[in-house]
């Protein structure tokens, strides 16, 4: 019998086990191998810790909402207490009471109605702390998914420089055997060789880094691989909105100005609770209850409960004439509060629109960056075809030549740099002003 006992518990053990196992195969499979912007964004606000602890804060402050708005309801308890005793010599006797009791706040200065207000206003503040997390969240997985992009294109482009110096190395060593060049020059293209395969080596290892920002910023578990898809285009040479018709939006609209503004707005009510403290309150409170006592027999006990029912009704009026100074420090407090609320708007007024002119300097000089990089990388582009031609016909000089190529290099990778850095400013700005951040 116990053999049979313990050869299910442990068949229902291997069961748990490979059910645990699953669960955690679908939950790897859930997620993509292959991420775009929209998808991390969405993944972050989905599952980012930070986020889903002010979403629980959001719900504390749901609970103090229903709870003020309760408050002006009146309340209803309801008591029982039976005694029973016995007695060594013999017989004994019980003894109960029973009732019912509510009470209602009729006025007490407004405090209940203007609680239920300010309870309301700190609820949407809690939104709005929700909503600035997942802001900065964006700011800060766009500009890691820009960097793995970036990362992407220097590894395209360095892995080609390898392929052409692969190729010229050979080309070398076939003219050094003809005795066309000097054995210099071979030595000159190796150089460069391994040149090449050093960039190559550190722009991987640059895409594996940011890889990794990219997933710790997404809060994935460690064993998942994370890659990013590549857009088809980058923006990044888009109008500029002005900086006035932006800077009037964020200040308009950005949850840190409404939270701040929700802030001053709960002081102030803050200051009217406290000043309810000098008024009068006005209770109602009503009570039922019945009792019976002795030894008497059920009917009798019965007859007991009829007889001692009461009812009682009563108003209290309490008027407060000294607190200790209570009420007065309470108002004095509410009155800094709201000093400091006003501090704290305009200070997040003042960072806000610093800002959006930084992110408008930002986005018009990297526009402009992006426009001069492009045109000589166009120009350096040409020279090195030309340069190239010239080697494979040897009519260029070795060292001529890198001279151009280091001069291509250079302003590909000013290029490549330059455009990603525009999309990201120019996103940057836009987000300023409403517009969902894209690429």
């Amino acid at each position: 019998m116990v053999y049979k006992i313990v050869k299910k518990l442990i068949f229902c053990f291997i069961c748990l086990m490979c059910f645990r196992a699953d669960a955690q195969d679908t939950n790897a499979t859930d997620l993509p191998e292959v991420w775009d912007l929209q998808t991390c964004l969405n993944y972050a606000r989905k599952n980012n810790i930070k986020i889903n602890s002010l979403r629980l804060s959001k719900k504390s402050s749901e609970q103090n909402l229903l709870l003020a708005r309760a408050a002006i309801l009146p309340d209803l308890y309801g008591s029982a207490n039976q005694t029973l005793r016995h007695v060594e010599t013999g017989g004994g006797s019980s003894s109960g009471s029973y009732g019912l009791s509510t009470s209602w706040t009729l006025y007490n200065g407004g405090y209940l109605k203007t609680n239920i207000r300010q309870q309301d206003l700190l609820m949407q503040q809690a939104n709005m702390s929700v909503l600035e997390q997942e802001n900065d969240l964006t700011l800060q997985i766009t500009q890691a998914y820009l960097n793995i992009l970036l990362d992407k294109e220097s590894v395209v482009y360095s892995r080609d420089l390898v392929y052409t110096s692969t190729a010229q190395l050979e080309q070398a060593r076939e003219r050094y055997k003809a005795g066309s060049i000097a054995r210099r020059d071979v030595v000159q293209f190796e150089a460069q060789l391994a040149n090449d395969q050093y960039t190559l080596t550190s722009s991987e290892n640059a895409q594996r880094q940011d890889l990794l920002a990219l997933k710790q910023l997404l809060q994935l578990p460690h064993e998942t691989n994370v890659d990013i898809a590549k857009p088809d285009t980058v923006i990044a040479e888009v109008v500029i909105p002005s900086l006035e018709q932006v800077r009037h939006y964020a200040l308009q609209n950005r949850p840190e100005v409404k939270n701040s503004e929700l802030g001053l707005q709960s002081a102030q009510l803050g200051l009217d609770k406290a000043q309810a403290g000098y008024k009068p309150a006005l209770t109602v409170g009503a009570n039922l209850g019945t009792s019976y006592a002795g030894n008497s027999s059920y009917n009798a006990s019965l007859g007991q409960l009829g007889d001692n029912f009461s009812q009682q009704i009563g108003v209290t009026l309490s008027v407060p004439i000294f607190t200790k100074r209570t009420n007065k420090t309470n108002v004095e407090l509410a009155k800094i509060n709201i000093d400091q609320a006003n501090l704290t708007l305009e200070n997040t007024r003042t960072v806000l629109s610093q800002t959006v002119e930084q992110a408008y300097i930002k986005a018009v000089n990297a526009q402009s960056q992006y426009k001069a990089a492009a045109e000589q990388f166009q120009y350096s582009k040409e020279v090195y075809r030309i340069a190239n031609e010239e080697l494979r016909l040897g009519a260029a000089n070795v060292y001529d030549f890198y001279q151009q190529r280091n001069s291509y290099v250079q302003a590909l990778q000013q290029y490549i740099q330059a455009k990603y850095n525009a999309a990201l400013s120019v996103g940057i700005y836009d987000f300023y002003s409403g517009i969902p951040m894209k690429l």
